[in-house]
C-alpha cells in the first residue's frame, strides 16, 4: 500500500467519514476546456448510458431515477463529442440493454477505440435521511457531492484504460469541478482503492462493463443525485456542457491525432 493511500485510510478511521465531504463547487470558477476545429477526428467514441428501463439505477432526492440523468447527460456529451469530429457509437440510448457485459460488445462491434460508460452516483444507505418534496417523503444525503472516475485493471487495455481514467479526472478538476472521495471509504460495497485521490480516479477492477471490455474503458460518475443540491445541478446545460469539454480534452491527450491517423492508415494497408 503506498504511502499515500495509507494517509487516506488513517484519515477515514480517524474521523467520522462525512466529515471529509466535498464542499460546493463554485459555478463562476469554472473554466470550460476550449477547442478548436475537429481535434477528435477519427477517434470512434463508444457512449453508454448506464443502466436500463427496467433498472433504472438510483434514485435521486426528488424521486428521478439515474437513468433519466444519464441519458441527458450522455446526450449533450455526444453532441459535443461530434462537434470535436468524433463518431459517437451510442450504446444503450433507448435504455433496453439489460446486460454489462453486452454493452462493450456492442462497442467492440462498431470498431470503437474507446468505451465511456455514463452514470450518476448515490451513497450508503447509512447516510441517507428523510425530507419531504412537493408532498411525499423521501431519501436524501447532503454529506458528499461531485465525480468519480473509474478504471479496472482486469480490461483488456489497463494501460490506456488506466491513462484516460487520470485524464479526465484531471480535466474535469482543472475545469473547477471537485471530485467525492466517498467510495474509498473502508465499509461493505465502497472501499475502493483511489489512484488519484486529489481527482477523484479509482480502481474497481470488477466492474463488469470495464473488465470485460476488449478496449480501453471507463466509467464516469458525473455527480451525486442523492444530493439535494447536486441533483440540481448535474441538470444545468452548462454543467454538463463543462464535463463534456473536459471529456474532449482528456480524449485528446490520450488518443493524440497522429496515432489516431497511424492506425487508420495500417488498416487501409491490412497491417
Amino acid at each position: 500500500m503506498s504511502f499515500r493511500r495509507v494517509i487516506v485510510f488513517l484519515a477515514f478511521l480517524c474521523v467520522p467519514f462525512s466529515a471529509l465531504a466535498q464542499e460546493g463547487v463554485d459555478p463562476s470558477k469554472w473554466v470550460k476546456p476550449e477547442f478548436s476545429g475537429r481535434p477528435l477526428e477519427g477517434l470512434r467514441v463508444a457512449l453508454d448510458i448506464g443502466h436500463n428501463r427496467l433498472k433504472p439505477g438510483a434514485m435521486s432526492a426528488r424521486g428521478v431515477p439515474e437513468l433519466s440523468f444519464n441519458t441527458a447527460t450522455a446526450r449533450v456529451m455526444a453532441g459535443v463529442l461530434e462537434k470535436a469530429g468524433a463518431t459517437v457509437i451510442p450504446v444503450n440510448f433507448d435504455g433496453t440493454v439489460t446486460s454489462l457485459a453486452e454493452r462493450p460488445e456492442l462497442a467492440t462491434k462498431e470498431k470503437a477505440d474507446v468505451f465511456i460508460s455514463i452514470h450518476h452516483d448515490s451513497v450508503n444507505d447509512k447516510y441517507l435521511r428523510k425530507w419531504t418534496h412537493a408532498g411525499v417523503e423521501r431519501d436524501h444525503a447532503d454529506n458528499f457531492r461531485g465525480y468519480s472516475v473509474f478504471t479496472s485493471s482486469k480490461n483488456a487495455k489497463p494501460e490506456v484504460s488506466r491513462a484516460l481514467a487520470l485524464q479526465v479526472g484531471s480535466a474535469l478538476y482543472e475545469a473547477g469541478l471537485r471530485p467525492t472521495l466517498h467510495h474509498a471509504e473502508p465499509i461493505q460495497g465502497e472501499n475502493r482503492p483511489l489512484l488519484d485521490e486529489r481527482t477523484g480516479v479509482y480502481e474497481f477492477s470488477d466492474l463488469v462493463v470495464l473488465k470485460s471490455a476488449k478496449l480501453p474503458a471507463i466509467l464516469l460518475e458525473c455527480g451525486v443525485i442523492i444530493h439535494r443540491e447536486e441533483e440540481l445541478l448535474v441538470q444545468r446545460p452548462d454543467y454538463q456542457e463543462l464535463i463534456a469539454h473536459a471529456l474532449v480534452k482528456a480524449l485528446v491527450e490520450v488518443f493524440p491525432a497522429g496515432k489516431r491517423e497511424k492506425k487508420g492508415l495500417m488498416k487501409l494497408l491490412g497491417r
